[in-house]
């Protein structure tokens, strides 16, 4: 009943909830992206099953099948997939690792530790497929991701999925509550992964739309292009599918975005993952959404969606993945359409990327320090000022190359899909000494950057891959004893490369986050570039707030070199390294290592 109330309430919100101010906790936030089935298994009990694939691409069955080893060398075929004969890039999508919630609550203190404070999940609703975003249903968390995936499907199968009154808790579902439970004890917020433009074919609307043709009542849910004449030996069903692909059919539009019947159902699937109690107490579910594909989306539906969600929790986050952008041809989409209040807080700040990218990475392609700031000056401006401090910041994600491996293959366009099948020279190999320095700077000013940073699990653990499938590896921890690298299916040759936990990078990641999360000048003060030398490849900019300036003199050359910028008379204190440095009030003199920066902030004596 609760559900159905809220439903009502909706349609008669208030304007205000429209335009309401961003969450203020987001600028002040240090998000980990976790991609579940990568990331850490922690119950080997619920591990999937061949059977649990069904619906999912490749649609066959091999004659033999297994979990894989957590610790194998990546490109190496298990038995089993050396029988079937039929390569990596077939076997790659086959394989699951056992990566479930008790993995992620395992690691709830390592990642305090480290200074998150959010987490953005993917998708953890029942699906078949290793990354979820082919949704069977979007109000159960996937049986295989709890501790009982037998008992769990069994209450789904008493369930009528159009009607949320009959919907129970599993016990995934349960689990994943506790993960969000102990997650606000820690201070961390959770938001979840919306994938509302398309579901998968196991969805149980679709499946029902194919069983019965034009008379099932969920035929308008989907855009069936046309149906199956059963007079003939051919299937001429057929229907869109998101960006053309057949696995995700695509929900219907009209010309208020998403059709009635589809809103109200995900509505009410949102309802359950932020106030799972219908309380009216929001503190027990999820904090926020990221929303997948959200430009393929209508405007109009986005905007009842930022009503809904505020109108349950006003405190909750709402980003939007608008990453269609054609960098390649100079094309950009205009992200103001959705950040006027009226439905996002915030998009993924890829133009922030492909930046950082391209001046500290590119060699062919590579700009200049003053190309950099205008860059970013240029993209600070076409930004709302309401959402300048809640644009996630991110190197890499589940889309791109690990940004290690962005850095061994400079001049590649930023996620074009760039696996070792488009381009048989990617280097595989592990980043050298001088390579992991670059990633060093690069995360550096990621923390140091207005907006809320954002890393890809394992970055902080020295992983590396190229993209999809190799930027979803399982993830590398300190406990574990991982096989040597060798296995290759690119034509460049590659050494044998050891894997294990990079602590030393790690640590610098921990020091780093702790820098900003205890310095709120890094989180929400001005920004300023205050010094560009391009012949150099020299930059400083500064972040202000009150009384306290922090000057950052980032050094992109390959060699050490002194930094001069004018800065006020006074102490400044190194606060990565504890050294102090004295301005006359004219210039300020700064030692920077090569591929390195300061942190210099005034001493109040």
């Amino acid at each position: 009943m609760r559900t159905s109330i809220l439903l009502i309430l909706f349609f008669l919100a208030p304007a205000f909830a429209e335009i309401q101010s961003p969450p203020e906790w987001v600028a002040h936030a240090v998000f980990y992206q976790i991609f579940p089935e990568r990331f850490n298994n922690g119950d080997t009990a619920n591990d999937p099953t061949l059977a649990s694939e069904d619906g999912a691409w490749p649609h066959d069955v091999p004659g033999a099948w297994h979990i894989s080893p957590w610790t194998s060398d990546w490109y190496k075929l298990q038995p089993w997939e050396k029988a079937n004969g039929k390569g990596f890039g077939y076997n790659a999508q086959r394989r699951r690792y056992g990566g479930d919630i008790r993995g992620i609550i395992d690691k709830l203190d390592y990642l305090k530790n480290l200074g998150i404070t959010a987490i953005y999940i993917n998708p953890v609703f029942f699906a078949p497929s290793l990354h979820k975003y082919d949704a069977a249903c979007y109000h159960h968390i996937d049986p295989y991701f709890g501790p009982d995936p037998a008992g769990d499907l069994k209450i789904m199968r008493l369930e009528n999925p159009i009607d949320p009154q009959s919907w129970r808790m599993t016990a995934a579902d349960m689990l994943f509550f506790r993960l969000v439970k102990l997650a606000h004890k820690k201070n961390i917020r959770i938001i979840l992964d919306g994938v509302f433009n398309h579901t998968g074919l196991n969805f149980w609307a679709f499946k029902d739309v194919q069983k019965n043709g034009p008379q099932s009542p969920y035929k308008d849910w989907y855009i069936i292009k046309s149906w199956d004449n059963p007079s003939t030996a051919q299937n001429e069903f057929d229907y869109a599918g998101w960006a053309g692909v057949r696995e995700l059919p695509e929900l219907a539009e009209d010309a208020n975005g998403l059709v009635p019947p589809v809103r109200r159902h995900i509505f009410a699937a949102v309802h359950k993952w932020m106030d799972p109690n219908h309380d009216g107490d929001p503190s027990d579910g999820i904090d926020g959404w990221r929303l997948d594909v959200a430009e393929m989306i209508g405007h109009p539906f986005w905007k009842k969606f930022r009503v809904f969600v505020k109108n349950i929790n006003p405190d909750a986050y709402i980003t939007g993945e608008i990453f269609w952008d054609d960098w390649s041809a100079g094309k950009y989409m205009d992200p103001k359409s959705w950040l006027r209040g009226d439905q996002f807080d915030g998009v993924m700040n890829y133009r922030w990327a492909v930046a950082m990218c391209d001046f500290f990475i590119n060699h062919k392609k590579k700009i200049s320090a003053s190309a950099f700031a205008a860059r970013l000056k240029k993209l600070d401006q076409s930004y709302p000022l309401q959402t300048r401090y809640q644009l996630l910041n991110l190197l890499d994600s589940h889309d791109t190359d690990r940004i290690a491996s962005h850095i061994v293959n400079p001049d590649l366009f930023y996620d074009k899909m760039v696996t070792l099948h488009d381009n048989p020279a990617y280097d595989v190999r592990r980043p050298r000494d001088d390579e992991w320095r670059i990633l060093r700077l690069m995360a550096l000013v990621q923390m140091t950057f207005p907006g809320p940073p954002m890393i890809y699990y394992g970055t902080e653990a020295g992983m590396w891959g190229a993209d999809d499938p190799d930027e979803r590896k399982p993830m590398v921890w300190p406990d574990l004893v991982y096989e040597t690298e060798t296995a290759s299916i690119g034509k460049t040759p590659r050494p044998a490369d050891p894997v294990v936990f990079n602590r030393s990078l790690c640590d610098y990641y921990t020091q780093i986050i702790h820098l900003r999360n205890s310095q709120p000048a890094l989180q929400t003060g001005a920004f300023e570039f205050n010094y560009i030398n391009n012949e150099k490849d020299q930059m400083v900019y500064s972040r202000s707030l009150s009384t306290d300036r922090i000057y950052i003199a980032v050094n992109n050359a390959s060699q050490k070199d002194i930094i001069s910028f004018t800065a006020e008379a006074g102490i400044y204190l190194d606060l990565l390294n504890g050294k102090r440095i004295k301005s006359n009030g004219k210039m300020l003199n700064a030692a920077v290592p090569a591929k390195a920066a300061v942190v210099l902030k005034k001493v109040v004596l």
